[in-house]
């Protein structure tokens, strides 16, 4: 039972060890930058709003580091969440739509 169970500190190294080369040579670690770079592009946010996202959790990194980021591992994470959100049809199609005016319903 004891090696069957790893902990959590062992799966974070061992994860941190298989990171992508793209991610070598930064001084934060992928988790970091990923988590920024998904932020600015998921939810439209100013590369100041995700600065104060990060700098709530206790890491502080610059604008401009995130504007960095962005630039070079954004447009992968922007096509992913564009293939994952779908796509949109012309047509939407409405059953009803009940309405109150002045506390009666049209």
């Amino acid at each position: 039972m004891r090696g069957s169970v790893r902990s959590s500190a062992a799966w974070q190294t061992e994860r941190m060890s298989q990171q992508p080369s793209a991610y070598r040579g930064y001084r934060f670690p992928p988790e970091i930058i990923a988590h920024a770079v998904w932020a600015y592009h998921r939810f439209g946010l100013s590369f100041r709003d995700v600065e104060d996202l990060l700098a709530e959790r206790g890491i502080t990194v610059a604008y401009e580091t995130i504007r960095q980021w962005c630039l070079t591992f954004g447009l992968d994470y922007a096509r992913r969440l564009r293939r994952s959100r779908g796509r949109m049809g012309d047509t939407w199609y409405l059953d009803a739509v009940f309405v109150e005016i002045r506390g009666r319903q049209q």
